[in-house]
């Protein structure tokens, strides 16, 4: 789990991630980790039940390699679901992803 390069470059320079620690029982929907950057203060909320196998400590330090490199060294979270149909109802592919973010585009779009 981690921030798409839309959500990065909407949220800027990240800045601090509090990571939770290993094994937390996570629960869809509920809130688990802070994210910051210089224009921004943020949330990071569990998309399924289950438990945070591990978070990506090297962003303690760095925390700009999700802005630098989001879909690979910048990942977040690895989180072990309690039950895959939880999964199953999460986007899926692209004909799921692109009317989904074109709607979150349009959503924090200035005019």
């Amino acid at each position: 789990m981690g921030m798409d390069d839309f959500a990065q470059q909407l949220a800027g320079q990240i800045v601090y991630i509090q990571p939770p620690f290993d094994g937390k029982a996570l629960q869809a929907g509920k809130k688990f980790a802070r994210v910051e950057s210089g224009k921004w203060l943020g949330t990071a909320y569990s998309p399924v039940d289950g438990t945070l196998e591990s978070a990506n400590q090297e962003l303690e330090a760095s925390p700009t390699l999700i802005n630098q490199d989001c879909y690979g060294k910048g990942w977040m979270f690895k989180i072990r679901p309690k039950d895959m149909t939880q999964v199953q109802k999460l986007i899926h592919g692209p004909e799921a992803v692109e009317p989904w973010l074109i709607a979150d585009v349009k959503k924090y779009k200035q005019e």
